[in-house]
């Protein structure tokens, strides 16, 4: 069911525009994720155990970027299926200003909730 009031090529374009986004910086920060370097003649016990930590931090900001890329996609096809704007799991409209927020959200409030 679509709205009437909703652009639905703005929603498109912003969803579309995240999704570039989020790309560019997966790999722009690609080099962030590979192993620590564990050469101790060249770096001490304090640097590596930083690197080991960036290394995970970035590794953990790839994964949340990926889950945010597979929603964004979900948003998408429920776009070119007409079934954007309802909620995922009861199928009740999702309020419009839940949608500005996040325009890839999935569910309405009460499921959200209920999910948590």
């Amino acid at each position: 069911m679509t709205d009437p009031e909703r652009d639905d090529a703005a929603v498109e374009a912003r969803l579309r525009a995240r999704r570039a986004e989020l790309q560019r910086a997966a790999a722009a920060h690609e080099d962030d994720r590979r192993p620590a370097e564990l050469d101790q003649t060249r770096i001490g016990r304090l640097s590596r155990m930083d690197a080991i930590q960036e290394q995970a931090m970035a590794i953990e900001l790839e994964r949340r970027r990926e889950v945010e890329l597979a929603r964004i996609d979900a948003a998408l096809e429920r776009l070119a299926d007409g079934e954007y704007g309802d909620c995922a799991t009861c199928g009740e409209r999702i309020e419009p200003g839940r949608l500005e927020l996040d325009p890839a959200i999935p569910l309405c409030l009460g499921c959200a909730r209920r999910a948590d």
